[in-house]
C-alpha cells in the first residue's frame, strides 16, 4: 500500500503533464487550470481507490476527462459562449501575425474535433501512449483505437486543408466509431 506522502509526491510530479493534457483537451488555459485543480482535489479525496501508483497518470487523465465531460453536459443548456481569447486574434480587432498563424490554425482545427477524437490524438501524440495502453485506458478494443485515430487524423487533416469546414463541421463525420 502506498503512503499518503508517496501519493502526494507522485501527484505533484504529474502536474506538468496533467496541465499540458488539460490545455490541449480544453483549448483554454484558464479552464484547463480549473480542471487540473478539480482533478487534484478529487484525486486527494479518493486516493485510497488507487491501488498501484504506476497507474496514477492514467487515473488522473480519466478523472480530468470525466470532469471535462461533466462540464460540457452542465453547460449544454447555457447556449453558445465566446472565449475572450478567441477575440484576441480577430482580424477586425488586431493586426495579424507575420507568420501566418499556423499554430493558431492547428489549435483551431484541434478544437473543432469532437472530444473522443481530440482525446485519442492527445493520448497518441502528446502522451506518447501505445495503442494497447490507450485501449486499456479507454476500455475499448485496440481496433477501435486504431479506427478512431484514423478518423481523427483524417478530420484534423481536412480542417487544416480546408479551414472553412471548421465553421461548417456538419460536412465532416466526427463521431467516434
Amino acid at each position: 500500500m502506498t503512503s499518503q506522502k508517496e501519493f502526494v509526491n507522485a501527484l505533484v510530479a504529474q502536474l506538468p503533464q496533467l496541465r499540458r493534457y488539460a490545455i490541449a483537451l480544453a483549448g483554454n488555459a484558464a479552464f484547463a487550470d480549473d480542471l487540473v485543480q478539480d482533478t487534484i482535489e478529487k484525486a486527494l479525496r479518493q486516493s485510497e481507490q488507487l491501488r498501484e501508483l504506476e497507474l496514477l497518470p492514467r487515473w488522473l487523465r480519466r478523472i480530468l476527462h470525466n470532469l471535462y465531460i461533466d462540464d460540457i453536459r452542465r453547460n449544454r443548456g447555457r447556449g453558445t459562449q465566446q472565449d475572450i481569447m478567441d477575440l484576441a486574434d480577430h482580424p477586425d480587432l488586431s493586426i495579424p501575425a507575420a507568420d501566418g498563424g499556423g499554430g493558431r490554425d492547428f489549435l483551431r482545427a484541434m478544437n473543432a474535433l469532437n472530444v473522443e477524437h481530440r482525446r485519442i490524438l492527445l493520448l497518441v501524440g502528446l502522451e506518447d501512449l501505445s495503442y494497447r495502453e490507450i485501449a486499456e485506458e479507454l476500455g475499448v478494443p485496440i481496433g477501435t483505437v486504431m479506427s478512431r485515430l484514423a478518423r481523427a487524423r483524417e478530420n484534423l487533416r481536412g480542417f487544416m486543408e480546408n479551414p472553412a469546414q471548421i465553421d461548417n463541421p456538419s460536412s465532416t463525420f466526427k463521431g467516434p466509431t
